[in-house]
């Protein structure tokens, strides 16, 4: 038997202690947020926050969380009220909503351990995206942090007043289409 706490509820279950989070998550207490997508933590469909860190539900098995604090997309915010669901709309992230559970809760993980992420530090996001939200999505950060610290600048993120460097190469992770090829030419 294992206890953690669930969206701040306590939750025992009576599974196999190697059985993986992502299906005790979404087979056995019937929180579907978190996405089945590669089984091996590399694509982020299926990321939930435990104890504040962002993590791979599919590759976290639920014997090692005893005790633990797991929050789900289902429980992040009443009503989809935290920042990074409000700038999600405000933005107009939204494509297929796949991966978008995972990429929302790697964000709000970010900004609770940095309210003010540097490039480098949104570029470290290992979530795929085959939708090509990165842009979108870069921008709900930006809004998502100035509404955590009141409006502050964020010289870095919005490249506003920053000085002039060299551009750094964006994560191919958190990509911007599904390959780095052209999708569209006129013949």
């Amino acid at each position: 038997m294992t206890r953690m706490t669930i969206n701040g509820e306590a939750v025992r279950f009576t599974l196999d202690p190697t059985t993986p989070l992502l299906w005790a998550l979404r087979d056995a207490a019937n929180l579907t947020g978190a996405k089945y997508g590669c089984d091996s933590g590399e694509c982020g469909a299926c990321t939930v926050i435990v104890d504040e860190r962002a993590v791979p539900s599919c590759t976290m098995s639920i014997g090692e969380l005893e005790g633990a604090d797991v929050i789900t997309i289902e429980g992040l915010a009443p009503n989809r009220a935290h920042p990074i669901q409000q700038a999600w709309a405000a933005e107009q992230v939204s494509q297929c909503g796949y991966c978008e559970p995972g990429v929302i809760l790697s964000i709000a993980a970010m900004l609770k351990a940095n309210p003010r992420p540097s490039e480098a530090e949104i570029g470290a996001l290992t979530n795929i995206c085959r939708c090509g939200i990165g842009p979108r999505a870069r921008k709900a950060i930006v809004r998502a942090s100035m509404a955590l610290t009141g409006g502050d600048s964020l010289r870095v993120l919005t490249r506003q007043n920053a000085p002039s460097r060299p551009e750094t190469e964006e994560s191919k992770r958190f990509s911007t289409g599904s390959s780095g090829e052209e999708q569209f030419r006129s013949q």
